[in-house]
């Protein structure tokens, strides 16, 4: 490893730089904000240092050497990095934006209702929620924290498992498969009107757990955004297969009931991503925690299937 006490002058580093952009002392004085002479002297005392000329001089117009050109790159790609990295240390400084990136059935129905504790407990932090079926690139969209359903093999990032999650049939209080028919055991659902989800969502795995050999529901519409699935279910169209995080909320209002005692967990769970660098931001830091403190919340609850 170099020693560092042999490191030149960090001003006269400054001063070669810009100089051999310009190949000009008073164009390198004009960015640096000296005089050319003061440029002259610096590089000239590099140049002592190093014990090697990296201008040749004629007159008053200069002109870089081969050894200088390949010394000044070096030097110019050490200062950008330099540059970079207090660039990243003063933008932590600055007002806090958090940007977090969800699908719009989590956002929507677990996260946003919640997430005014946080803004309360965090009023420096400016909170731009996105959600979109799309999986964001954290680095690429400019997104601090991902939520993510699946199964947490997402690479270039740091992933954090926050929940499972549960599947089981909601219905509108009160719905009944036929008019004198009341739901009171899974094999009820056999006179229902199933509502389909998502394709990528099946009911079987909850069937067979509830010992029912019934198929897959076919034909009929098919709604793949589970807000409105739920919200078909809620105006007693039908019973709807929905994650225990999605519909909690309707369930905790109302507007839906669970059916039945029978939840098939989930293969696939929900997850917190980040850039690797990313709990160097504060905003990001207190969202995890925050998060995980909600989450453990909600696992309390006397509602919560596992």
């Amino acid at each position: 490893m170099a020693d560092l006490r042999k490191l030149p002058n960090l001003a006269a580093l400054r001063a070669f730089d810009a100089a051999a952009r310009y190949e000009c002392f008073s164009r390198a004085a004009e960015e640096v904000h000296v005089t050319p002479g003061a440029i002259s002297h610096q590089v000239r005392a590099l140049e002592e240092d190093l014990g090697l000329q990296l201008f040749t001089r004629h007159g008053k117009r200069i002109s870089i050497t081969e050894t200088g050109q390949r010394f000044a790159a070096t030097i110019r790609k050490s200062l950008t990095e330099i540059a970079v990295a207090a660039e990243h240390l003063r933008s932590l400084n600055r007002q806090q934006r958090l940007v977090i990136s969800a699908t719009p059935s989590f956002a929507s129905r677990w996260l946003a209702p919640r997430l005014w504790k946080f803004i309360d407990a965090h009023p420096e932090i400016e909170v731009v929620l996105q959600s979109g079926s799309h999986l964001a690139d954290l680095r690429l969209d400019g997104v601090d924290v991902g939520l993510r359903f699946g199964r947490g093999n997402y690479s270039g990032v740091v992933v954090e498992k926050l929940s499972d999650d549960y599947y089981y049939p909601v219905a509108a209080p009160g719905y009944r498969g036929t008019r004198s028919r009341k739901l009171t055991r899974p094999a009820d659902l056999a006179h229902c009107t199933l509502l389909r989800m998502d394709t990528r969502e099946s009911w079987l795995p909850w069937l067979r757990q509830a010992g029912l050999d019934l198929p897959e529901p076919g034909g009929g519409l098919v709604i793949e955004d589970s807000s409105l699935t739920l919200r078909q279910a809620a105006d007693g169209k039908g019973v709807a297969l929905s994650r225990h995080l999605i519909a909690s909320q309707q369930i905790a209002s109302g507007e839906l009931v669970r059916l039945f005692d029978v939840a098939w967990r989930c293969e696939e769970a929900h997850y917190l991503v980040h850039l690797p660098e990313g709990l160097e931001k504060p905003g990001v830091a207190a969202f995890r925690q925050w998060i995980k403190d909600e989450m453990a919340q909600f696992h309390a609850s006397p509602a919560w299937p596992g």
